[in-house]
């Protein structure tokens, strides 16, 4: 089978489309035969990183992670065997291969005619914007602000929160992605490479934004905090900048809050309501209500193509390689 590794860390030029034995599945999991792979953004912050001080390394050599939607091939012992067979996504820190050994115990059952695009967003990217709305308790009538709303997670937090009740949404994005962001149902869509953005989302909510889901980090997050109402909440959920971003504590003493998510964090402390999360976007992908974006598809050979092109931000939604 074909798999992807990096030997070294660098550009994108350092991913490499190997051969390699087909995986034995160990005990309580599954090998799946990939039919689409979801890949993430993360990645292209570890394939960088050479500091093994940062959150961001990788020992080498190093796999890409992703969201698998495959075919299960065959079960490992203590796994089910009714789920040979069957459709699934999984979540995996080596996905990115023609076949992925998974644990059975978070695999999402893909409902049939659900296409991959949309199946890939289950394991992850649906449960994070969901997740994030919880935790930013977005009450009905309030004002919402996604950070990077066209990106994987966001483009889907955009339509959530507006299904969530929200009486204003305001996404940012690329200039070239504004009109993708009205499409998903955003009242205001602000180009955040421009140096006033913040002072378009003040003209767009003038009494401040009650939640902010913030996944761009840098200089974006102290930024999304100032433009928080009096009880405002945010949300940090990733580092797409290349940084976390600094808390100005200052900002919260002006009766604001921060709190994080982390979907690893959410499985181990509240399982149960992961798995909730997981069957809602599910049901509303199911039935139509939400839209997975993931216009580009590209061979899992040109894997190197499609890190180029998350490093340009050059794609809505979410890029899939298909072996």
């Amino acid at each position: 089978m074909r798999r992807v590794r990096y030997y070294e860390h660098g550009g994108p030029d350092v991913l490499a489309v190997e051969q390699a034995d087909i995986p034995e599945p160990g005990a309580g999991q599954v090998l799946i035969r990939t039919e689409a792979i979801g890949i993430n953004w993360v990645d292209v912050q570890m394939r960088r990183e050479t500091s093994p001080d940062s959150i961001y390394f990788r020992a080498l050599p190093a796999a890409l992670t992703g969201d698998v939607v495959g075919t299960v091939e065959a079960v490992g012992p203590d796994a089910d065997p009714a789920l040979a067979g069957t459709r699934v996504a999984a979540l995996l820190e080596d996905a990115c291969a023609d076949y992925a050994v998974a644990g059975a115990d978070w695999l999402v059952p893909v409902p049939a005619g659900l296409d991959a695009a949309a199946a890939s967003m289950l394991p992850m990217v649906g449960p994070v914007a969901l997740g994030t709305l919880r935790a930013g308790r977005v009450a009905p009538g309030e004002t919402v602000l996604v950070t990077s709303g066209a990106g994987t997670i966001g483009h889907l937090a955009v339509q959530l929160a507006r299904r969530r009740g929200a009486g204003t949404v305001i996404a940012t994005a690329g200039p070239a992605k504004l009109a993708f962001l009205k499409e998903l149902g955003a009242d205001a869509a602000v180009d955040h490479t421009q140096p006033d953005w913040a002072g378009q989302v003040r003209a767009a909510a003038p009494g401040g934004v009650d939640v902010a889901l913030e996944g761009v980090g840098g200089d974006m997050l102290p930024q999304a905090i100032e433009l928080l109402a009096p009880h405002g909440r945010a949300v940090a959920f990733g580092g797409s900048s290349g940084g976390l971003g600094d808390v100005p504590v200052l900002s919260l003493v002006m009766l604001k809050s921060v709190t994080g998510f982390s979907l690893l964090a959410a499985r181990a402390a509240e399982p149960d309501q992961v798995r909730s999360d997981i069957a809602e976007v599910t049901g509303l992908f199911e039935a139509g209500r939400l839209r997975a974006a993931a216009q580009t598809r590209l061979p899992l050979a040109e894997a190197v193509q499609a890190h180029r092109l998350l490093e340009d931000r050059a794609v809505l939604g979410r890029i899939l390689l298909v072996p």
